[in-house]
């Protein structure tokens, strides 16, 4: 079977939800993903259950289709290992709070120095500008913001958050379609 993302290689600094579903696409289109976690701790949806044989289902449904790596972008080391990794990859796609990669030296700038042809794709809750823009975006938070919460549930009764992630489900999409 010939897939349309074959031979694309993707750096994956995502966690959770959003970023995961966005990689997770790519994954199933072809593309080679490369999952970059936190030592020790990694992806914070591998402490989502429910668990089978001991893993995240949760984690291991988005994660699916990818190899994984831990690296600290805090020390020296990390960082070269990244920027490494950066010179071989056409794609990398980081769902950092806005202005996370640029303190830690590894925003689009940066990198498009070492590789001109990367497609750098930055996913954030409240984009990355504006008022709410450096704040985390959780999808129970957004449904109430945005007022979905409020035609769910019982009629009169209390706001009720849709059963689905909408929120960071579209946002995943929305990341890789562009």
């Amino acid at each position: 079977m010939i897939f349309p993302l074959e031979n694309i290689k993707v750096l994956d600094l995502t966690r959770v939800l959003a970023g995961p579903y966005s990689t997770m696409i790519l994954g199933d289109l072809g593309a080679d993903i490369i999952k970059v976690e936190m030592p020790v701790i990694g992806d914070d949806a591998r402490h989502f259950g429910p668990y089978m044989n001991s893993e995240s289902a949760y984690f291991m449904s988005l994660n699916r289709n990818k190899r994984s790596i831990t690296l600290n972008l805090k020390t020296a080391k990390g960082k070269e290992v990244l920027l490494e990794m950066v010179k071989k990859v056409d794609v990398l796609v980081e769902n950092f709070r806005p202005g996370t990669m640029e303190k830690l030296g590894l925003g689009y700038e940066e990198l498009k120095v070492i590789n001109p042809k990367l497609i750098y794709a930055a996913s954030s809750g409240y984009g990355h500008t504006g008022p709410y823009s450096k704040r985390a975006a959780y999808d129970a938070v957004v449904q109430a913001m945005g007022g979905l919460m409020s035609i769910t549930g019982k009629e009169g009764g209390e706001p009720t958050r849709v059963g689905t992630s909408v929120g960071d489900i579209t946002a995943g999409l929305f990341t890789t379609i562009g």
